[in-house]
């Protein structure tokens, strides 16, 4: 059966878990600096001067503009590959996708960051498959839940930061049958409504803690983090952000390019309409597209929804603290005309490591229907009056290359305590 679960392709799959490989893209950024910065951050919405004003930057502790949190990773953003070339054994084993033509959706991402990422720094990195799950989807009957880990590092040290990636592979045809979605109504806004947003946008750079340290004896658990708001989602939001975070694992290409990629991975095209070839990716801008995919319109990358809970962490903290930790997972879709509502709170207050003020927070996006899409978890390392500044955290295991720090996330993920 084409694009098909099947248990030998789920075999195939298992047996790359440990092995590491070159990334199937490029970075968008080999020399990432301040005009990088600012293009990511403004992709989602983000025009922190930390990270988009160089002069503001080399006035705070890091001396420098720095990246936003999520530049430093990012899947396809950044990172030269360590591993470049594969003896024939390993080729032949990594040799195209054993679950090919199946949906994938970015699902879930573990990540942490140990230090900044700063202008003009050559970054490598580290990727393999630590996991593959096959479950059960109410959305698409079969699926397998496909798990990677990838570590970044400046070249010449230090490690700058790792995450786990949850891909949920689904089969194209049983998800168009079902009618989960069915049910889903986005309506038009009232003018009041869209007032009330504006109001919200109005206050963000207000809100923002900036150059002011926000205590770590000052914080109680219980304190509520946002509100920040992020829509109505329009598809130009969807043009923006490809802008700043380029195309992404696909890596669609434009024109004779377009030709050139169809020829060496056709399976990824579809021909619309006008019987025009185009990519699987039209989903998240062309809504026929979407519903033949079984969603009443156009959404969102779970990607976007990650930077937008990463936003309201960092214009909470302020720019003397550290985002230590984010994880994440996207539970539902965030539809074209979808708002979602960011916030949180403080769940925990403790010294972590011993001797570094820390705050744990939990997280959301919640659309105007009142559903939570985007549950999290955050810890942020803060300032302290009585233990100083931050402190940068350790990497996992004191881990000082890539390859230990994938070693150490893929121990992690093999014990569960992820």
């Amino acid at each position: 059966m084409p694009d098909a679960i099947t248990d030998e392709g789920v075999e195939r799959l298992r047996q790359r878990i440990g092995v590491a490989h070159p990334h199937p893209q490029p970075p968008r950024y080999h020399l990432p600096n301040e005009d990088s910065f600012r293009h990511v951050a403004e992709a989602y919405g983000d025009d922190n001067p930390l990270w988009c004003d160089p002069e503001y930057g080399r006035g705070t502790r890091w001396g420098s503009p720095i990246a936003p949190p999520h530049l430093v990773g990012g899947d396809t953003l950044i990172g030269e590959d360590e591993v470049v070339s594969l003896d024939e054994a390993t080729a032949a084993l990594l040799k195209g996708d054993p679950l090919r033509g199946v949906h994938a959706f970015y699902s879930g991402s573990f990540r942490e960051w140990w230090n900044p990422l700063l202008p003009g720094t050559r970054v490598s990195r580290r990727n393999a498959l630590v996991g593959v799950h096959d479950k059960r989807s109410d959305f698409a009957g079969r699926a397998v839940h496909e798990w990677s880990a990838e570590v970044f590092a400046a070249i010449g040290g230090p490690v700058l930061s790792g995450q786990y990636l949850l891909m949920i592979r689904t089969e194209r045809e049983k998800a168009t049958e079902r009618k989960k979605y069915d049910q889903i109504e986005i309506r038009p806004y009232t003018d009041d409504d869209i007032a009330a947003i504006d109001e919200v946008y109005r206050a963000e750079r207000d809100r923002r803690r900036g150059g002011e340290p926000r205590y770590w004896e000052d914080v109680e658990e219980g304190d509520e983090i946002g509100p920040l708001v992020k829509g109505p989602l329009r598809v130009t939001d969807m043009v923006v952000w490809h802008t700043g975070m380029g195309m992404g694992i696909y890596g669609v290409k434009a024109l004779r390019l377009g030709y050139d990629q169809r020829q060496r991975i056709p399976r990824f095209f579809k021909a619309d309409d006008l019987n025009i070839a185009d990519v699987q990716q039209r989903v998240h801008w062309d809504p026929e597209w979407a519903r033949r995919a079984g969603n009443p319109a156009c959404y969102d990358y779970g990607r976007m929804r990650e930077t937008w809970l990463i936003h309201l962490c960092t214009d909470w903290m302020g720019d003397d603290a550290w985002l230590w930790k984010l994880d994440c997972q996207f539970r539902k879709f965030n539809y074209v005309g979808d708002t979602h509502w960011m916030g949180g709170r403080v769940t925990r207050k403790y010294l972590a490591e011993g001797d570094r003020p820390a705050v744990d927070l939990e997280i959301w996006g919640t659309n105007q229907r009142g559903e939570t899409t985007v549950p999290g978890h955050a810890s942020i390392l803060l300032p302290s009056r009585r233990h100083g500044d931050v402190r940068l955290p350790e990497p996992p295991g004191r881990a000082a290359t890539c390859q230990e720090t994938l070693s150490a996330l893929a121990e992690q993920f093999a014990s569960g305590s992820l």
